[in-house]
């Protein structure tokens, strides 16, 4: 990702991959719904990531993702999934606030600490729970 969008733009990437997946196509009508803004912003935002070249965009068609978009919002979509499931399986966080806490970290964190962070919860999530007592750090965890 070297042209590095803003994290609102992501959202918008991130929202059309899931109705893409969903319904084929996303539309304005449910980008809107889905992000809670108004359709002016979403037709704001659409015009921009088109002209980056990122999706397909056409006032009175469904929005796809372009290549490059569809690579750029497969990275975000991993991300968030990743951080998510971290919070919850590692951190004993409830579900809907590591969906709300991954949707914003997702965004800030730097590559480098994503692939660490994503590499060590792997490594957790593999290994022997004789030898990694999740539960037990998370019952500590939960005391603090």
């Amino acid at each position: 990702m070297d042209d590095k969008l803003t994290k609102n733009m992501e959202d918008y990437l991130e929202a059309i991959l899931i109705l893409e997946k969903k319904n084929r196509v996303a539309r304005a009508t449910d980008i809107s719904e889905m992000l809670s803004v108004k359709k002016p912003s979403v037709t704001n935002a659409l015009k921009f990531l088109s002209d980056k070249g990122y999706v397909n965009y056409n006032r009175y068609r469904g929005i796809t993702l372009t290549k490059d978009g569809m690579k750029y919002a497969k990275e975000i979509y991993h991300r968030h999934q990743k951080i998510k499931e971290f919070l919850v399986k590692i951190l004993n966080v409830d579900d809907a606030e590591a969906e709300e806490n991954a949707c914003r970290i997702e965004h800030v964190i730097d590559e480098h600490i994503f692939k660490k962070l994503s590499c060590f919860l792997d490594f957790i999530l593999d290994s022997d729970t004789k030898c990694v007592n999740i539960d037990k750090f998370k019952s500590e965890c939960d005391e603090n």
